[in-house]
């Protein structure tokens, strides 16, 4: 059976071009749309078992999510007592002995290929606003059938009708959850490691990335420094004079003034004056 509901009315020969994602079907608008309307009105209830799900949270003031296990709270036997709080892979693997699986409530179809071929099943969750304990973490959860009586209400589809059905389906409380380790980000990933218990009150000793550190160092060499050890006569005689090396000095600069100017001028006109030539006698 596909988790992702392909609706019974669906034409297309391959069920991958289906326009919209049904993996989820929101509580509210379940009467509303017809890809769950059509399978809920004929009976098509069934329940989704699982050791439980993920949810990240967003931490304030990054980019970064912390992942949390939700599940159902456990019960204690002998065996998993003596384990006392399982805070190894090692432990967690003794844990799933005893462990009770969440059942969500569920909606599926079958669809036909047009062109012929075996019936497909397909399947979605029904999801519900989140309870108070989970609302910090994320705004939405499964819709959780909590106990043998509700399942069985869920699936009596010949006794039940769907609007007396659909009062089985609200956020509950009898839940549990732990922060887990990022590992989960990774889908490849699957060992007891993704469900053990992480402390958050640890801090974790944050390193800087590589353009970082480039600017740490750049700011540490070039950045000015507000008191410094005085400069020796021969140290500073070692730090390059762009005047002294590429420009000629001069002992005395030119006067610029505006009288300066017009005495050499004056000077020069007189100098290059021409001598009067004198008359001839006739």
């Amino acid at each position: 059976m596909r988790w992702g509901l392909v609706p019974s009315w669906f034409k297309e020969n391959d069920p991958s071009k289906l326009q919209f994602n049904t993996t989820n079907c929101r509580s509210d608008t379940i009467m509303e749309k017809w890809s769950f309307k059509v399978p809920l009105g004929k009976g098509r209830r069934c329940v989704v078992l699982a050791d439980g799900f993920y949810e990240w949270q967003r931490c304030q003031g990054t980019s970064q999510r912390q992942p949390y296990f939700i599940y159902f709270p456990q019960i204690k036997t002998e065996k998993s007592a003596s384990i006392g709080a399982a805070s190894s892979p090692e432990d967690w693997e003794k844990v799933w002995d005893n462990w009770r699986l969440l059942t969500m409530a569920g909606i599926f179809d079958c669809w036909e290929p047009p062109e012929g071929g075996d019936c497909l099943y397909s399947f979605t969750i029904i999801t519900v606003d989140s309870c108070k304990g989970l609302n910090d973490i994320h705004h939405r959860m499964p819709a959780i059938l909590d106990g043998e009586e509700a399942v069985s209400k869920w699936l009596d589809f010949g006794e039940v009708s769907t609007q007396e059905a659909l009062k089985l389906i609200h956020p509950t409380e009898n839940i549990a959850f732990h922060p887990v380790s990022t590992v989960v980000n990774n889908s490849q990933n699957n060992t007891p490691q993704c469900l053990v218990p992480v402390n958050l009150l640890v801090k974790k000793e944050l390193k800087a990335s590589g353009s970082s550190q480039k600017m740490l160092q750049w700011l540490a060499t070039k950045s000015p420094k507000k008191e410094g050890p005085k400069i020796s006569q021969k140290a500073e005689s070692d730090v390059p004079h762009w005047s002294s090396q590429f420009l000629q000095k001069r002992p005395f600069p030119t006067k610029r003034g505006g009288t300066g100017l017009l005495e050499q001028w004056l000077k020069q006109e007189k100098e290059e004056e021409p001598v009067a030539k004198r008359p001839h006698s006739q």
